[in-house]
């Protein structure tokens, strides 16, 4: 499975790190927080399991996405 149709958005004004995630995985829609620790916390649907692979896809995007530029 990938990751498909990824946002985010910054959950701060200013240089504090932290971020509204929101994509699909496996045709389901995931909301999350993405802390600026690397913690992710999901928010919706709350009985959803995020895998080692998945937390490592997403840190890869937030990295491309955000840090990288």
């Amino acid at each position: 499975m990938m990751i498909q149709h990824f946002t985010f958005e910054r959950l701060y004004a200013g240089e504090m790190p932290g971020w509204r995630l929101s994509f699909y995985y496996n045709r389901e829609k995931v909301t999350a927080l993405y802390h600026g620790d690397g913690e992710i916390e999901i928010v919706q649907p709350q009985s959803f399991i995020i895998t080692e692979q998945l937390k490592k896809d997403i840190h890869e995007l937030m990295v491309f996405h955000v840090y990288d530029h």
